[in-house]
């Protein structure tokens, strides 16, 4: 059977901790599909089409070791469960795994009908080094039917958030250009910095 990783993503910017966890998912499944979307705990500063745009080219660079990695803004929809129904209809005999970081498992309880989602797909949590994991988190979802495993990778510890309001570097090239060149978040000022970001090191393996 195929195995697919769906990856969803707010890509408010797509980081080099995104192109690390596509790097440390393309080893394991078969597939992983991709895509931008509006987080609806969030704020976002920049329009879906930017973010989808930028994360097309965050994957066109990435280093992976296999080209398993794929795009799908339709699969986009700030409903998780609508999301599975979607990847269900277009891989009918695949068997899915729904990847989150760590810094998301606090909040999965609040989800839109997140029991539905769980009986549907696996779920593999991305350890993130500001966000440890909570055996009560754990708990809650393991009662509520998720079959839950952990990463053996941990991303570098950059993040969107400290890009948008810091301006700390953490971009591939092309996703530092693209927001250069679309004027994109309101610390542009600060984007030579930005142009020098380059590709951090994998992901950990622990």
């Amino acid at each position: 059977m195929t195995t697919i990783a769906l990856f969803g993503t707010s890509a408010d910017p797509p980081t080099v901790g995104h192109a690390s966890i596509l790097e440390g998912l393309s080893q394991d499944f078969d597939q992983i599909a991709v895509w931008a979307s509006d987080n609806p705990f969030k704020a976002h500063q920049v329009s879906l089409t930017h973010r989808q745009n930028m994360l097309a080219l965050l994957i066109k660079d990435a280093v992976l070791p296999r080209q398993n990695v794929v795009l799908y803004p339709e699969l986009s929809d700030p409903k998780a469960l609508t999301t599975v129904k979607v990847a269900r209809s277009r891989w009918p005999e695949a068997e899915f795994t729904f990847v989150i970081g760590s810094d998301l498992l606090p909040k999965l309880n609040q989800w839109y009908r997140i029991e539905a989602v769980l009986v549907q797909v696996q779920l593999l949590i991305i350890p993130r080094p500001s966000y440890p994991l909570q055996e009560q988190d754990l708990d809650q979802l393991r009662h509520k039917g998720a079959k839950i495993a952990i990463a053996n990778f941990t991303g570098p510890d950059v993040s969107s958030t400290a890009y948008r309001d810091q301006g700390i570097a953490g971009l591939t090239p092309a996703v530092a250009s693209y927001i250069h060149q679309k004027q994109l978040y309101s610390c542009v000022e600060v984007g030579e910095n930005r142009m020098e970001a380059a590709m951090l090191p994998g992901p950990t393996v622990t």
